[in-house]
């Protein structure tokens, strides 16, 4: 039986349909027999005790500047649906933690993925504080006293935004760097979140390896080198993705985490080891789905719907 599945994502019409994860997930659905719709998250709202979305069914192709066929405009009501991915793109910040609120009203009715109760609950540069001795040094702070002493203790680190992705706003600081203070002045003019440092690991030249995790198992993996002259490998901003193996190391990390990972309900979950350690836990919007199956010729969207259709029928 095929089921009703919508997509709350950023737009599809704009997507690159050579690397959009989403676009892989919502195109496999449709080879399954899955119904398609897709609603933008400014769409989502709260009336009188239904959560409803207005947008529009859709047909995929994979055909460069033709990739999608949209359906006469309809407002639904998510209740009525089998599953919803949660799939827009950070920033994590409080539109994104309000559309959870929301979709986390749908539960024991329709099967939203991954479950919006732990995105909002464990993000990923927050859930890896649950696994000290997988990480590398870490400190989550705003004061620039403790940052500071954080790094005066490691020399070398990286400061990046908390709730950020794709590798913006990601700064590393050597031992001879004089720009903590005028960093911590640039996030404080905009933000009032904290930063996240960490020690910087030197292994990051050798790439930043992104493991996808399928209901909690690992299916592979890719790795992703940086550019020349960059710290950051995140292919949004010039990293190189290549095939690799998995490792002894990335299966003990994922053995650890995984129990944790299909016992929240997070289905879906890009993780990323630099060298030994894990550094992100990425469940909001994790991407590599489509350079996987490139490199390894395994269809990950399929073991993706496969864990999604039996969560489903178990409900």
């Amino acid at each position: 039986m095929g089921l009703k599945v919508a997509f709350q994502m950023d737009p599809v019409d704009a997507v690159d349909i050579d690397a959009d994860s989403t676009f892989r997930l919502a195109e496999e659905a449709q080879a399954r027999g899955h119904e398609l719709f897709y609603y933008p998250p400014d769409a989502l709202s709260y009336r009188a005790g239904r959560v409803v979305a207005r947008g529009w069914p859709m047909e995929l192709r994979r055909e460069k500047g033709d990739h999608v066929r949209f359906g006469l405009e309809a407002e639904i009501d998510l209740a009525e649906w089998d599953v919803v991915w949660l799939r827009q793109d950070p920033p994590f910040d409080m539109h994104y933690i309000t559309t959870t609120h929301l979709l986390e009203m749908l539960a024991g009715q329709t099967l939203v993925v991954n479950d919006p109760f732990w995105v909002r609950n464990a993000p990923e540069k927050l859930m890896v504080l649950s696994f000290p001795d997988l990480t590398p040094p870490t400190m989550i702070a705003r004061e620039l006293r403790a940052i500071r002493a954080f790094k005066a203790e490691h020399g070398d680190i990286i400061l990046k935004p908390l709730y950020g992705n794709g590798g913006a706003g990601v700064f590393r600081l050597d031992p001879n760097d004089r720009n903590l203070a005028a960093l911590h002045e640039l996030f404080a003019g905009f933000t009032r979140e904290p930063l996240i440092a960490q020690k910087f690991l030197p292994a990051v030249a050798k790439g930043d390896k992104r493991v996808i995790l399928v209901d909690g198992e690992p299916v592979g993996a890719i790795n992703r080198i940086p550019a020349v002259g960059e710290t950051r490998s995140n292919l949004h901003v010039g990293g190189r993705a290549e095939p690799v193996a998995l490792t002894e190391r990335d299966r003990e990390i994922c053995a650890r985490i995984g129990p944790s990972l299909r016992e929240k309900g997070q289905v879906f979950v890009g993780i990323d080891v630099i060298g030994d350690w894990l550094t992100e836990i990425n469940v909001t919007s994790p991407t590599g789905i489509q350079e996987l199956e490139r490199f390894d010729g395994v269809n990950v969207a399929g073991r993706i719907w496969e864990a999604v259709e039996a969560r489903r029928a178990a409900m």
